[in-house]
């Protein structure tokens, strides 16, 4: 068993601050806390990615305020899965 891969709080908060939407990571590591229990939630639950993806767009529309690119939140989603997978 590998130590130290797959799916937990301390390396979805650094993919969400490497991600940093909103571009605040480097003065607010803890800006994207909001978003690690739902995730971390769904993730438990089984979601898959296009799940993932759409709750990553609500969040920067409805709680952030921004209008993400197409693309932006189904990446983000990819990344989560693989390393969830990395666990597996």
């Amino acid at each position: 068993m590998r130590t130290g891969t797959g799916l937990t709080e301390k390396n979805l908060r650094q993919l969400l601050n490497e991600w940093d939407p909103i571009g605040v990571a480097d003065e607010a590591p803890d800006e994207y806390d909001c978003m690690l229990a739902p995730l971390l939630g769904r993730i438990g639950r089984g979601a898959d990615q296009a799940e993932i993806a759409a709750f990553l767009r609500t969040e920067l529309v409805e709680h952030f305020g921004l209008t993400p690119s197409p693309s932006e939140p189904e990446a983000v989603a990819t990344r989560l899965m693989a390393l969830k997978a990395e666990g597996a």
